[in-house]
């Protein structure tokens, strides 16, 4: 019995830093623009890009099939991230995309929700808690504003509203004016 124990264990073990030294030597290492791209882009996972979200339109800018300026939350200051990032030039946001809007949060009319889940189903960050037939809320600080749980609701008891500024959220918008290379005199 106790050498089945231990022979068992020593299987383990072995399997164990088996698999451990295959993780290590054979990791797949991500496509590191890919990231560069996917830390511009404002993760709000709402798919008004035409991607499912910020990770696969990342994907498809660094592939060269999608163009820089189709991501409405990311806005004229991420287009112009993205720009320089990848040496190319600026473009206005497209139009058939949507347009650019100031950062916002759903708020649920808990009076008014039939708690029918449609909203819970559609927020692709689980930002939504309630269950079937109870009223829904809002995690303000998991919603990215993405507005998919608005068509979803069919009584109509979820408003977007805006985020002004404070103190903890103001972010300096860095540099202000272009910077050019010194001109070197001989």
């Amino acid at each position: 019995m106790l050498e089945a124990i231990l022979v068992m264990s020593l299987g383990a073990v072995v399997l164990g830093a088996a698999l451990g030294y295959a993780a290590v030597k054979f990791r797949v290492e991500g496509d590191p623009l890919v990231e560069k791209i996917d830390a511009i882009l404002p993760q709000t996972q709402c798919g008004q890009c035409s991607y499912p979200g910020c990770k696969p339109y990342a994907t498809a800018i660094a592939r060269g099939e999608a163009e820089i300026n189709q991501c409405p939350p990311g806005g004229e200051e991420g287009i112009r991230k993205l720009a320089d990032l990848l040496g190319r030039e600026f473009k206005p946001l497209s139009a058939e995309h949507g347009v650019e809007k100031p950062k916002a949060v759903a708020v649920i009319d808990e009076q008014t929700c039939i708690g029918c889940t449609l909203c819970i189903q559609a927020c692709p960050v689980d930002a939504i808690v309630g269950a079937a037939k109870q009223m829904h809320t809002i995690i303000a600080d998991q919603c990215t504003g993405c507005e998919l749980c608005l068509p979803p609701c069919p009584v109509d008891c979820i408003t977007m509203e805006v985020l002004h500024e404070t103190v903890d959220t103001w972010k300096w918008k860095y540099p202000v004016f272009p910077l050019h290379p010194a001109q070197v005199q001989s």
